[in-house]
C-alpha cells in the first residue's frame, strides 16, 4: 500500500485524523492568502483580478467548512501544524506573495491559481502514495481528486481570459517614494 518516501519528501500522516487536519490547515492558509492579495489588489485599483482572488478565497473556504463537517469539528478548531508533512516553511496550496504585481492581469492571478493548486494536488498524491492506513490513503485520495477539480476549473478560466502583451507591466504613472 505505502511506498518508501523520497528524501526530502513530506511526511505521511499516521492517522486520518493527522491528514485533515493538515488538509484544514492548507485550505485555511489557501483562503487567508487568496484574500490578503485581493486586498493588495483593491488597494492598487485593480478590481478585476481581486474579484478572482476573492472567488478562489470563496472555493477554499468551501472546502475548509467541508473539512470541518466531515471531521465534526467545530469551526474554531486550532490545527497545529507539522514539521515536515511539507517541504517549504508555506503550505502547499498558498500562492507566494513575492509572485504578485499590482498590474497584474486576470491570466496573470489564474497562472498563480493554477500552480497553487497543482501543488496542493501533488501534495495529497504524494500522501496518498505513502499513506499508512487505507483510510488516510482513501482520504488523501479524495482531496487529490478535489484539487485535480480545481486545476481543471482554472485551466478553463484560462481558457477564457487573454495572455496579455508583454508590456503589461509598464506603469505609465509609476510610484514615486520620497524620503
Amino acid at each position: 500500500m505505502n511506498r518508501p518516501r523520497k528524501p526530502g519528501a513530506p511526511l505521511a500522516p499516521r492517522s486520518l485524523e493527522d491528514l485533515m487536519g493538515q488538509a484544514l490547515t492548507i485550505e485555511r492558509e489557501a483562503v487567508a492568502r487568496y484574500e490578503e492579495l485581493a486586498d493588495m489588489m483593491e488597494t492598487h485599483n485593480n478590481l478585476e483580478v481581486a474579484a478572482l482572488f476573492r472567488k478562489m478565497a470563496g472555493y477554499e473556504q468551501l472546502h475548509v467548512e467541508q473539512i470541518l463537517a466531515d471531521m465534526g469539528w467545530a469551526a474554531d478548531v486550532v490545527v497545529p501544524r507539522h514539521s515536515g508533512i511539507w517541504s517549504s516553511p508555506e503550505s502547499p496550496e498558498v500562492v507566494p506573495i513575492e509572485e504578485m504585481h499590482y498590474l497584474m492581469h486576470p491570466w496573470h492571478a489564474l497562472q498563480l491559481a493554477l500552480s497553487a493548486e497543482q501543488r496542493a494536488e501533488a501534495f495529497f498524491a504524494e500522501m496518498a502514495g505513502t499513506a499508512a492506513t487505507e483510510a488516510v490513503r482513501a482520504a488523501a485520495e479524495e482531496m487529490r481528486q478535489e484539487e485535480a477539480e480545481h486545476v481543471a476549473l482554472v485551466r478553463e478560466w484560462l481558457a477564457k481570459v487573454p495572455q496579455p502583451e508583454g508590456d503589461w507591466s509598464v506603469d505609465p504613472d509609476p510610484p514615486r517614494y520620497i524620503d
